[in-house]
């Protein structure tokens, strides 16, 4: 992965919203996915939610059912 302080930010407002949405897209992707892992290897919501930096409660409320419905993340590896 290359180093996030040299990127490139888009000059252009329309290249920047569409960056914008394009991140938070992958970094939700990445977040199911790190949490189901997470679960998966014995974490506690309690352990998830510290690392990221959330309550438990938020963890397990935006996670608990995908994870027990057994839902892909979305990463092309499921």
């Amino acid at each position: 992965m290359g180093d996030i302080k040299t990127l490139t930010l888009p000059d252009e407002p329309g290249e920047a919203l569409a960056a914008v949405v394009a991140l938070r897209m992958v970094a939700d992707r990445l977040e199911r996915r790190a949490v189901r892992d997470a679960i998966a290897q014995g974490w506690t919501w309690a352990q998830v939610a510290e690392a990221l930096g959330v309550t438990r409660q938020a963890a397990h409320k935006k996670h608990a059912g995908a994870i027990a419905a057994g839902h892909s993340t979305g990463m092309g590896e499921d």
